[in-house]
């Protein structure tokens, strides 16, 4: 039986020796171990002008033995790596049936710096000694994507933001396919208000990234905001509707989103003036309990009674009348216009 996979990735060696090791090994398996019932060849991923394992986003269709011959032997050559990872799925009607993800972690200081610093990262009060053990593995080996990028993400979190974003894009200049890094840096253009700059990023950022990756739907529900704030409606309709639609995990980063996820989507459709759609969309915004933080619910109100006025539906008044109680001025100010 055959199985969609997709493989995407990379791996950084760091030195011509390991490099050459890792083939040999490479090979050597793939001869003896597994009877050349592999998905890759040496000549396909290795990269000897900068000593890597580059694997381009491959999507095929192969039998569960193959997938696994394939992730092990990755599995097996990642512990010879200084950087990088792999991303490997096996997928049945788009539903998740396997998921691996390969990256070096083995004993060598310029591995161990980096785990020390990223699993420092998210720990509150832990920031310095992430950037210092961060900058480590930096000092190590300076073309270490996933370190500038980690790294880049404290200085985000210690408002540094001109060295995040220098950060971010040292990772990408080395990892041209670095999501996250394009995110982080789409993120520090928002907050100069470079609209445009940042829905570059976002694009990359979606572009390098899977819809089976929490990073692509967390890029595109930005992306929808920065459109919005530009007032391309059509196009911010677009990423809210297709963010909205999206069923996210429990522990999906992006599932407190949906709340203010309608909500914006319900707000461009009023400016395109399908106001059904809207009050749709503000209805569902309206039921979520979760995202509340995100989004009032005196804000989803007075815009579910201007969707409901335009669709000539009773009960407007009662959702602006009910904002005001929450202390919504823009509610207050609707009520005084009507009498």
């Amino acid at each position: 039986m055959f199985f969609k996979s997709i493989f995407q990735g990379n791996l950084q060696f760091g030195n011509e020796k390991s490099f050459e090791k890792v083939i040999k090994m490479y090979d050597h398996r793939v001869e003896n171990y597994y009877k050349n019932d592999i998905l890759f060849k040496v000549e396909d991923i290795f990269q000897q002008e900068d000593l890597s394992l580059k694997i381009p986003r491959t999507v095929t269709n192969i039998t569960e033995k193959n997938w696994k011959n394939s992730v092990d032997l990755l599995q097996y050559v990642a512990q010879f790596a200084i950087s990088g990872n792999i991303g490997v799925w096996m997928t049945e009607e788009g539903k998740i049936l396997k998921y691996v993800w390969i990256e070096p972690k083995g004993d060598k200081a310029v591995v161990q710096k980096f785990l020390k610093g990223r699993s420092l990262v998210n720990q509150v009060g832990k920031e310095k000694e992430a950037k210092e053990a961060l900058s480590n593995a930096i000092e190590l080996y300076n073309r270490h994507a996933q370190a500038y990028e980690r790294r880049g993400y404290v200085n985000f979190l210690l408002k540094k933001y001109h060295d995040a974003e220098r950060d971010f894009s040292k990772s990408v200049n080395i990892d041209a396919s670095n999501a996250p890094a394009y995110y982080g840096r789409a993120r520090i253009k928002m907050l100069k208000e470079d609209w445009e700059g940042a829905i570059e990023d976002l694009e990359l950022a979606i572009k390098t990234s899977l819809a089976l990756q929490d990073i692509h739907w967390s890029a595109r529900r930005l992306k929808g905001e920065c459109l919005q704030t530009l007032k391309r409606y059509e196009e911010a309709e677009f990423e809210y509707r297709f963010f909205s639609r999206r069923s996210f995990k429990d522990k999906s980063p992006n599932l407190i989103y949906k709340k203010w996820a309608y909500f914006n989507h319900g707000r461009v459709l009023i400016e395109l003036r399908k106001f059904t759609e809207a009050l749709d969309s503000l209805d569902k915004a309206l039921k979520l309990t979760s995202g509340q933080e995100y989004v009032s619910e005196a804000d989803i109100l007075v815009y579910r009674g201007m969707a409901r006025k335009e669709t000539g539906k009773n009960g407007f008044l009662s959702d602006w009348n009910q904002a005001k109680k929450l202390g919504s001025i823009q509610a207050e100010k609707l009520l005084e216009n009507m009498t």
